[in-house]
C-alpha cells in the first residue's frame, strides 16, 4: 500500500556449507529492482506486506527492461552473500578451534594413559615376570593405543575441513512484478499510506524520547522485522549490560488519524505481546505528540482485507495509552 512506483522483486535461497559438505545455515533473500535499475535488499518478510494482484492486472510495460536473474544474483552475492559467508566463516573458525583444543586435551590424556599402561606391561615382560595372559594384555593395549591415535588423527582431519566454509546452493526461487496498490488513493485507505517525511519526523521524536530516558536505541527500519526500533535500558552499574528491552513500532501522522499495522507488524505484535510497543506520533506536521501503547495486539484492530492491513481509530488508541 505504501509503494509509489512499481518494481521487480526476486527471491533467492542460499546456504553456507563447511568443508565436509554439511549445511551450517540456509536463508531466504529478497532483492528489489526499481525502474531506474537501482537495487536494494529486503528481508523475506517483505512478502507478508504484498497482496496478490487481482485477475487481469497489468504486468510490466513493454518498454520496461527487466534485469537478468544473473545480474540480480551477482548484486546479491556482492552485497550480502559474500559478507554473510565471511561472518559465518569467522564464527565457525572460532567454534572449531575451541572444539579442537578440547579434542587435543581429552584424547591426548587418554593416549598418555594408554601409553603408560602399555609401558607397564612391557616392563613386566622385560623383567621376566610371570603374568597370566601378559602377551594378550600387551596386544590389547597396543590395539587400544592405535585406536586412540587413529581417532585423534581422524578428528584433526575432520576439524580441518569443518574450519572452512563457503556459500553454496544459491537458488532463484522466483520473481514478482510489484505495483502500487490500486486503491491507495481511496479516501478509506489514503490515511494509512506512509509519508516518508512524516515517518522520519516520528522516528526522530521517538528516538529522542527514548534517549532522554537514558535508553539506547537501535534502528532496524530497513530490516522489515515487524518493528522499527529496539530500545534497551542499560544496567545502572554496567552500561554494557541491558536489563529491559522494547521492540517499538513507530507510526507517524501529520495530524490525528487512523493508525494501521501491516500484516507483518500485526503478527509480530501478536507474537511478542508485552515486549512489543506501539509509539503513535500525532501532529508530526507541527509539534509531535507521542502516545505509547504496550502490547497493541490486545486492542480492537479491524482487518482491512483489500490491503491486508489492520487499522484502529485514534480514540481507541489514546484511551489505551500507557
Amino acid at each position: 500500500m505504501h509503494r509509489e512506483d512499481p518494481a521487480l522483486l526476486d527471491i533467492f535461497a542460499a546456504s553456507v556449507r563447511d568443508g565436509r559438505g554439511r549445511t551450517l545455515h540456509r536463508r531466504l533473500f529478497a532483492v528489489e529492482t526499481a525502474l531506474s535499475g537501482e537495487k536494494k535488499l529486503h528481508e523475506p518478510t517483505v512478502l507478508l506486506d504484498i497482496a496478490p494482484a487481482p485477475p487481469g492486472a497489468a504486468g510490466p510495460a513493454d518498454e520496461v527492461t527487466l534485469p537478468s536473474r544473473q545480474s540480480v544474483e551477482q548484486y546479491l552475492y556482492e552485497q550480502t552473500l559474500a559478507p554473510w559467508g565471511e561472518s559465518v566463516a569467522g564464527e565457525r573458525l572460532g567454534e572449531v578451534q575451541r572444539i579442537q583444543r578440547h579434542v587435543e586435551i581429552s584424547l591426548n590424556a587418554l593416549i598418555d594413559r594408554a601409553q603408560f599402561q602399555l609401558a607397564e606391561y612391557l616392563n613386566r615382560q622385560i623383567e621376566g615376570q610371570t603374568v597370566t595372559g601378559l602377551d594378550g594384555l600387551i596386544a590389547q593395549a597396543e590395539q587400544h593405543l592405535d585406536t586412540l591415535n587413529n581417532r585423534l588423527e581422524s578428528r584433526r582431519q575432520e576439524l580441518e575441513l569443518e574450519g572452512h566454509s563457503s556459500i553454496a546452493d544459491i537458488k532463484h526461487l522466483g520473481r514478482a512484478w510489484v505495483t502500487p496498490h490500486p486503491e491507495r488513493t481511496n479516501p478509506d485507505f489514503a490515511p494509512m499510506v506512509r509519508s516518508d517525511e512524516i515517518e522520519r519526523i516520528a522516528i526522530e521524536a521517538v528516538t529522542k524520547h527514548e534517549e532522554e530516558r537514558g535508553w539506547v536505541v537501535e534502528s532496524v527500519e530497513s530490516e522489515n522485522r515487524g518493528f522499527d526500533l529496539i530500545s534497551r535500558k542499560p544496567h545502572p552499574e554496567d552500561p554494557l549490560t541491558f536489563i529491559e528491552v522494547r521492540f517499538i513500532e513507530v507510526k507517524g501522522r501529520a495530524g490525528v488519524g487512523i493508525v494501521a499495522l501491516s500484516e507483518n507488524e500485526y503478527r509480530t505484535a501478536e507474537r511478542l505481546k508485552n515486549d512489543y510497543w506501539l509509539y503513535a506520533v500525532f501532529n508530526c506536521a507541527g509539534k509531535p505528540e507521542i502516545h505509547i501503547v504496550r502490547n497493541p495486539a490486545r486492542l480492537g484492530w479491524q482487518p482491512v482485507m483489500a490491503v491486508e492491513h489492520y487499522r484502529i481509530g485514534p480514540n481507541e488508541l489514546l484511551h489505551s495509552e500507557v
